[in-house]
């Protein structure tokens, strides 16, 4: 007998699908508009404290929605959300524009995960990319409400869309008044109220769509959020315990062998083997530390093969499991301590630069991770790890940017010059405004040199207040009193020349 086809709607989609939310209350739909007003205002003239404003604005839409849900914030939930407002801080207080692009990339995610939740790794994992699926519907949300709003509702709105109009009105011709009888209460009025040309309208809009869906998807995600740790998630075949665990016994043999070596050169010390070979401590450190790197990020997804195909039947089968992985782990540990020690004798023999800090920062975010693997995956078998590994790179990175690299990669070259009077300009002159305090101790021609190029973008952007970073300011501030004299010239004195930028205008 003939049976028509009736399509099955897979596990994956039923549990992956918005599910329905009550309609958003007035004041959800208000903030989500004031969001978008403040990114069309703010956005457009640089990244600074716009992002972090626009950031707060969203968070009491996604707030106000969460509680009137019934959902209730817990530890996780809120160590996600401070170190998401704290990465938008970092355009605001750093010039480094790689640093802004990164914290602003994680505190999305890290926003989705706040909203979505998560225990396991399914949950962890996909609830930082789920932000954006909930836009459509968030939209589709908005207008629900729209329709159903009745005349209670718009009693409530009308009183402070009048309220706000009222008060842009008073703003308005009281503070024109002002600033006609006092210049420099113009100034600060200028200074104060964001300003744009007609020709920006189209990117203004822009800016107004982004914040308004934004805040829509984040207040429907916190309404009804994805919960992506329902997903099945099935443990890999078993393997024998010989099929197993040779291979994991001839690696911690291997690092065994390594970490052995290593403490006989500690004993011995680094001098014997630049005797016996000849090579330079920078040398003897280039030729290990990227091998070693590799040797740690390779690690962890051996280990987390091995855990996915461990054999786990009995408890002599679970036991050794701890202690093969366990032991790889504290060998790994120790391996990123050796690349750390080579990246010192690096450090030692050029200095600090950007990516060298950085690789740096990754090692120990490496070696946070395995000692967390230890404890938790390995030891005590915690449901925490993956919210730990998530929350630990979180606050790597807000660390990271918060300390700016420029500034300390400038600190230390300018004390390495004031002791051996060595310094590499040509790559100085690329920092970021950060820099500046550190480079304005250089001596004459040096400090004009370094800082002809930062001086010269600074000028270029005069972004206002809301879209520049507190070392913008500081730097404007310190050029403005030691301004740069004839930076091309000083280059020449002291024998720096580069094509790129000997038709620079001085």
């Amino acid at each position: 007998m003939y049976r028509p086809y009736v399509p099955v709607e897979p596990a994956w989609s039923k549990l992956t699908k918005a599910r329905e939310a009550a309609p958003p209350a007035p004041r959800v739909l208000v903030a989500a508009l004031a969001s978008g007003m403040l990114a069309a205002q703010l956005f457009g003239d640089g990244l600074g404290v716009n992002l972090l404003l626009c950031a707060l604005v969203a968070t009491v839409g996604a707030v106000l929605v969460a509680l009137s849900t019934g959902r209730r914030a817990r530890p996780w939930t809120l160590a996600f959300a401070v170190s998401a407002l704290v990465l938008t801080a970092i355009p605001a207080v750093s010039d480094d524009g790689l640093q802004s692009f990164l914290a602003v990339v994680a505190s999305l995610a890290l926003a989705s995960l706040t909203l979505h939740g998560g225990r396991r790794w399914p949950g962890v994992l996909l609830g930082q990319i789920g932000l954006p699926a909930h836009i459509v519907h968030g939209v589709a949300w908005a207008l629900k409400a729209g329709r159903t709003v009745r005349h209670p509702a718009r009693a409530k709105v009308l009183p402070i869309v009048k309220a706000v109009g009222a008060s842009i009105v008073l703003l308005v011709v009281f503070g024109s008044l002002f600033a006609a009888a006092d210049s420099t209460m113009a100034d600060v009025l200028e200074s104060l109220v964001p300003s744009f040309d007609v020709g920006d309208l189209p990117l203004r809009a822009v800016f107004f769509v982004i914040g308004v869906l934004l805040a829509l998807g984040a207040a429907h995600a916190a309404a009804a959020p994805r919960r992506w740790d329902r997903l099945a998630t099935t443990p890999g075949r078993e393997r024998g315990r010989l099929e197993w665990a040779i291979p994991l016994v001839v690696m911690n043999l291997l690092f065994g062998a390594f970490v052995l070596v290593q403490l006989v050169v500690l004993i011995g010390g680094y001098g014997e083997i630049m005797r016996r070979t000849g090579m330079t401590p920078a040398e003897y450190a280039r030729q290990g530390f990227w091998q070693l790197l590799w040797v740690a990020v390779l690690t962890l997804a051996v280990i987390a093969l091995a855990t996915y195909w461990a054999p786990r039947t009995t408890p002599g089968d679970r036991r050794l499991v701890k202690v093969l992985l366990g032991l790889l782990c504290g060998l790994s540990l120790v391996v990123v301590a050796t690349a750390l020690v080579r990246m010192k004798l690096y450090l030692d023999a050029f200095g600090l630069s950007e990516q060298r800090i950085t690789v740096a920062a990754t090692e120990i975010w490496l070696g946070t991770v395995f000692l967390l693997v230890l404890v938790g995956g390995v030891l005590a078998g915690r449901s925490w790890l993956p919210r730990a590994v998530v929350l630990s790179g979180a606050v790597a990175l807000a660390v990271f940017g918060l300390i700016r690299p420029d500034a300390l990669v400038a600190e230390q070259n300018v004390a390495r010059f004031e002791q051996s009077h060595r310094i590499d300009i040509g790559y100085l002159r690329d920092l970021s405004a950060d820099a500046v305090p550190a480079l304005d101790r250089l001596p004459g021609d040096y400090r004009d040199c370094a800082l002809q190029l930062i001086e010269r973008d600074l000028e270029a952007d005069s972004n206002p207040w809301y879209g520049s970073s507190l070392a913008e300011a500081r730097a404007r501030d310190i050029l403005r009193k030691h301004p740069v004299r004839n930076g091309s010239a000083a280059c020449a004195r002291i024998g720096f020349s580069d094509s790129a930028y000997r038709d620079l205008d001085d």
